[in-house]
């Protein structure tokens, strides 16, 4: 009985913030990736699953693990850290990029989906949302992922960089983390979002810019801002223990 009241417990939390998401009928959602519609990070996963075969030269992969090094010890940034996750790859074929990415995200985090998360996805297409993607994770990845999601390359804001004869390049198109989302999304969507949806501190400008903000999955640094702020904030239930 304990567990059936439980499964009822968390059937309606779910559906509370289904409905309190749909009920506002938004025009334009923006959704982050990492950490919001999946557990885990794909940008780093990525980074250490390519690294690790080879996909890059050993030189690379040498400086790549000592810059990393130097990104926890706080001596780089985190928008030149996902740079570089992306331009570390110059000269390398895109096309192959894409493949590994495809070969990576379907191998490491396909079963990490929040499936609420997936469904209010597409429920918000199926009411005729403008539904986008918003990461600081390669786009190569995030292309991957927005797969599952029904979320066309076209509707994604990511990491990425210049492709030239069909080759990746250092010539950065932008990095969308922090003050880099919002600004991304005025300069290509260019219309204030309805309902967005983050997880961490690098998704807090970008709430803090939409008509009806979403904590999902929230870091200890968001809850916070979230209390303060008094956004809304869901625990999917696959990371929230009930």
């Amino acid at each position: 009985m304990n567990q059936e009241n439980a499964q009822r417990n968390s059937s309606s939390k779910i559906g509370d913030f289904m409905q309190s998401v749909l009920q506002l009928k938004p025009r334009l959602a923006v959704f982050d990736c990492d950490g919001t519609l999946w557990s885990g990070d794909a940008g780093f996963g990525f980074f250490e699953w390519e690294l690790q075969r080879g996909l890059v030269s050993d030189d690379v992969v040498r400086w790549a693990w000592a810059r990393y090094a130097d990104y926890l010890a706080g001596k780089v940034s985190e928008d030149d850290m996902c740079a570089e996750m992306v331009t570390m790859n110059r000269g390398l074929l895109e096309s192959d990029m894409m493949r590994a990415a495809e070969e990576f995200f379907e191998e490491k985090m396909v079963g990490g989906f929040f499936p609420e998360m997936r469904d209010l996805v597409f429920q918000l297409h199926d009411i005729g949302c403008e539904v986008w993607a918003v990461s600081s994770t390669s786009e190569w990845v995030i292309q991957a992922g927005m797969k599952h999601f029904g979320i066309p390359p076209g509707r994604i804001l990511a990491a990425s960089v210049v492709a030239e004869a069909g080759k990746v390049t250092d010539q950065v198109v932008r990095i969308p983390s922090g003050k880099g989302k919002p600004l991304a999304i005025r300069e290509v969507i260019a219309r204030t979002p309805d309902a967005v949806f983050g997880n961490s501190i690098w998704d807090a400008d970008m709430l803090e810019i939409a008509r009806h903000p979403f904590v999902v999955n929230p870091t200890t640094e968001l809850l916070a801002i979230a209390a303060e702020r008094k956004w809304p904030v869901y625990h999917p239930e696959s990371v929230s223990g009930s």
